[in-house]
């Protein structure tokens, strides 16, 4: 849980998983384009999130494809919820 919030922690991150529409797939040359990150930076970024859980990706011949791992993020919210409820 921690790495997921160290990693929305960062304004930049936040940023990148705004782009992602529903259900979409993005790679790091499609995020480079539409940021003011330079594309190492953006890969940078796209591994913090990935190895935090926050994003899912597959390769595909050369490009590697992230998509937002929805089910991570909302059991993660959900524990959160649930912690305060009990103990507020």
């Amino acid at each position: 849980m921690s790495r997921i919030f160290l990693a929305l922690g960062d304004e930049h991150r936040q940023r990148i998983l705004l782009l992602f529409e529903p259900g979409e797939r993005l790679n790091v040359g499609q995020i480079a384009e539409v940021s003011t990150l330079a594309r190492s930076t953006v890969s940078h970024h796209l591994k913090v999130l990935h190895e935090s859980g926050v994003l899912a990706s597959e390769k595909i011949g050369r490009e590697i494809w992230f998509w937002i791992d929805r089910a991570v993020l909302e059991s993660t919210f959900i524990n959160v919820l649930d912690y305060l409820k009990e103990n507020t």
